[in-house]
């Protein structure tokens, strides 16, 4: 199985751990558990950070309800764990958000 698929395959199995951090940040961002898992469903690995510790990380793109959703997350083989998620900003990405602007 391919990480995008067990990233998938553990929201399926509702393996999810919520990092304090994330939920907090994403009560200032008014983004649910909800949407986070929705996005997650259809979403594309943007970028990848192999070296983070103590797993490695990954942005993820997803949409919920037609908005845009950065989710960082990081995977072992117990679950998928919710670093931070929010709405990519158009000053920093390209229109596909998937491109840093420059």
């Amino acid at each position: 199985m391919d990480i995008q698929q067990d990233i998938k395959q553990k929201i399926i199995e509702n393996r999810i751990a919520w990092r304090g951090h994330a939920l907090k940040r994403m009560i200032e961002r008014d983004i649910s558990r909800g949407a986070v898992k929705k996005a997650i469903q259809d979403c594309i690995i943007v970028e990848e950070y192999p070296d983070d510790f103590p797993f490695p990380s990954f942005l993820l793109l997803g949409y919920h309800e037609n908005t845009p959703l950065h989710i960082v997350c990081s995977i072992n083989q117990d679950h998928l764990w919710i670093i931070t998620a929010y709405e990519p900003d158009e000053g920093k990405w390209e229109g596909d958000f998937q491109t840093r602007r420059r």
